[in-house]
């Protein structure tokens, strides 16, 4: 303490230190060394500095109002690409509050599939095609579940395209009846509607549809859990201007609103499809009474529907109109219901049956002679059908019948018929795939009977032979423009011999796929005799570059369009000058599986015929 009192301020109290006295301290207190502090006073143009400029600190509304007034669309676009904010503010910008000018009604089309399918992008699309009226079509194709659309991208173009005619939203969980609803509340202009696997649309949606949308005629469901009888009856309220509607695997869907449907919209309804819903009989007499305008009728799947509810439907005698009828896999189906519908219907052309397991030669031969302005049937995986009713139906068809189809039918046998024909068809097209007893005898017969055949179908027939086929066309007094015989393994060269000297000038299209026993020579007969053939398939056969080459130097300047030589071992590089003539008309080209057609060829190939689709 006595070094303190007795500090006189000549020398230093703190070695390396010095004393600091603050104001209103007391004298004599020591502090450690320290710097001075810098006090910066605050200053009004600094804290000005430190606030955002930008003009996202505007509220929404000042923006929504700024951007509502940009005068084209190439502003808005502009815009749209500052930030996501600016985007969703401009695709919330109903077409009513906007000022801008709009330079048309809306005939652009746009489709989005898997990942490319987003919110983002529809609100871009919204906001791009707005100056232009919006989009006049669009297709949305979701991934399900990783689906990016949600109802807030649906929004988006309900708010910017108002002239939308058609719309499609195939697999978009996320999808409700909120979007559904801005849809129908802002593009009142709706004439198409596809739903197919959106478990988020109810009937609530599909009434909204059908308050908004009076000019929607055609209506697609598809796979939608959420719909059911309520929806339906809405849609019959409300939409006076269906023309077709179309109902597939909707669980909650029933005779209730089908019926309901049916009977409200019969008279103008065009085209009916209903395929794996819960209907009975009930919903098809329905149609048979009140369906006075439909043409078109598709029924699959209907496993609630028995014998009687198809023979009401035709005896009804309400559709007078119906042209074409399609039935899959409905085991109520059966000779009777066939026969009823063709009395019932007379003015039908057209009928479908696939896998209608009950239906015999009996119900054919009934249909025949009941259904008399039939121009075309196609029988698919109808086994009771035999070689009897299939020649009878033929035998007892009038002369209307242009067209018959037999796929995969197992009741049919080679059989030699010893019936004696008084009249010949006038069946111009004849298709039989697949069917293992169908044969030589079989054609030998229809030889006999048809003679204005021009287009023949003969796939997959194990038992067909040259002697058939030569047989089927030897009384064949009109041109023969297509031919396929596919899969025909005993077929060779000796029938496309006589084909081609036979019908050369008229053959279009010859098709030969996996036919083992074609060579060389059946291209040097189509090169010399057929003047007019566009469309060669000879993929799985025995050709060589020596039948290219002959195709190359053909005297009749082939114009070929499609060539096919898919799994032809036998051509080599040494066919690519005559390919590359031959190119001069191609568009397309097949030469898959051609093992010995090296790599630099096939560039060279692809090179040098550039307007050529080439399957390589």
């Amino acid at each position: 303490m006595s070094g303190i009192f007795s500090f006189n301020g000549d020398e230093e109290f703190f070695n390396g230190g010095s004393m600091y006295l603050s104001p209103g301290s007391c004298p004599g207190v020591y502090l450690p060394p320290r710097k001075r502090l810098r006090v910066t006073t605050p200053s009004l143009y600094s804290a000005f500095n430190q606030k955002q400029t930008s003009i996202e600190v505007l509220p929404d509304e000042c923006l929504f109002e700024i951007l509502r007034r940009l005068p084209s669309g190439k502003e808005r676009s502009a815009c749209a690409c500052v930030s996501k904010h600016w985007l969703n503010t401009l695709t919330s910008i109903k077409a009513n509050e906007s000022l801008q000018e709009v330079e048309s009604e809306g005939f652009l089309s746009r489709t989005l599939e898997g990942n490319k399918a987003t919110d983002l992008r529809l609100a871009a699309i919204s906001v791009g095609t707005s100056s232009r009226g919006g989009l006049g079509k669009l297709q949305i194709r979701g991934s399900g579940f990783e689906s990016r659309v949600t109802d807030a991208g649906i929004e988006s173009i309900a708010y910017g395209c108002p002239s939308l005619k058609a719309l499609s939203l195939w697999n978009l969980p996320a999808v409700s009846d909120k979007g559904l609803s801005e849809i129908a509340r802002c593009c009142p202009m709706l004439e198409r509607l596809d739903l197919s696997r959106c478990p988020g649309v109810t009937d609530k949606g599909l009434v909204a549809v059908a308050e908004n949308c009076r000019n929607l005629n055609d209506l697609t469901i598809d796979s939608c859990s959420g719909v059911g009888n309520e929806g339906l009856r809405g849609i019959a309220r409300g939409c006076s201007s269906l023309r077709s509607i179309s109902l597939r695997s909707c669980p909650r869907v029933g005779d209730q609103g089908v019926a309901f449907l049916l009977a409200q919209a019969g008279s103008y309804l065009t085209k009916v499809k209903l395929q794996m819903v819960n209907v009975t009989g009930l919903s098809l007499a329905v149609l048979g009474h009140y369906g006075v305008a439909v043409t078109e009728l598709v029924l699959s799947g209907l496993q609630g529907v028995n014998e009687k509810g198809f023979w009401v439907m035709g005896n009804a005698k309400g559709m007078k109109k119906l042209k074409s009828l399609s039935v899959t896999s409905c085991r109520g189906m059966t000779d009777v219901g066939v026969e009823a519908v063709g009395s019932g219907c007379p003015d039908l052309k057209h009928v479908s049956l696939n896998k209608c397991l009950l239906v015999s030669g009996k119900g054919l031969v009934g249909l025949a002679k009941s259904a008399l302005a039939l121009e075309s049937l196609k029988l698919e995986e109808c086994h009771r059908i035999n070689h009897f009713g299939f020649l009878g139906f033929l035998m007892s068809c009038g002369e209307k019948l242009k067209a018959f189809s037999l796929v995969n039918c197992l009741g049919i046998q080679d059989l030699n018929s010893e019936s004696h024909l008084t009249s010949t068809s006038s069946l111009r097209s004849l298709s039989v795939r697949c069917c293992p007893g169908f044969g030589d005898a079989s054609l030998t017969f229809l030889g006999k009977f048809c003679h204005q055949l021009q287009d023949v179908e003969l796939c997959g027939l194990n038992g067909v032979t040259d002697a058939g086929v030569l047989s089927l066309l030897q009384s064949n007094n009109v041109g023969l423009v297509k031919l396929n015989l596919n899969g025909c393994v005993n077929v060779s060269d000796n029938a496309v011999s006589a084909v081609s000297f036979s019908h050369g000038s008229t053959l279009e299209s010859l098709s030969l796929d996996g036919c083992k026993n074609i060579t060389d020579a059946s291209l040097v007969t189509v090169s010399k005799n057929c003047y007019s053939v566009n469309d060669l398939d000879v993929s799985n056969t025995l050709v060589s570059d020596h039948g290219i080459k002959a195709l190359a130097s053909s005297p009749n300047h082939l114009n070929l369009q499609v060539l096919s030589l898919g799994g032809c071992s036998g051509i080599t590089d040494k066919s690519k000058a005559c390919i590359q003539k031959l190119g001069r008309t191609l568009l397309g080209l097949n030469i898959q599986r051609c093992g010995r057609i090296s790599s630099s060829t096939v560039d060279s190939l692809l090179e040098q015929l550039w307007r050529c689709d080439i399957l390589y």
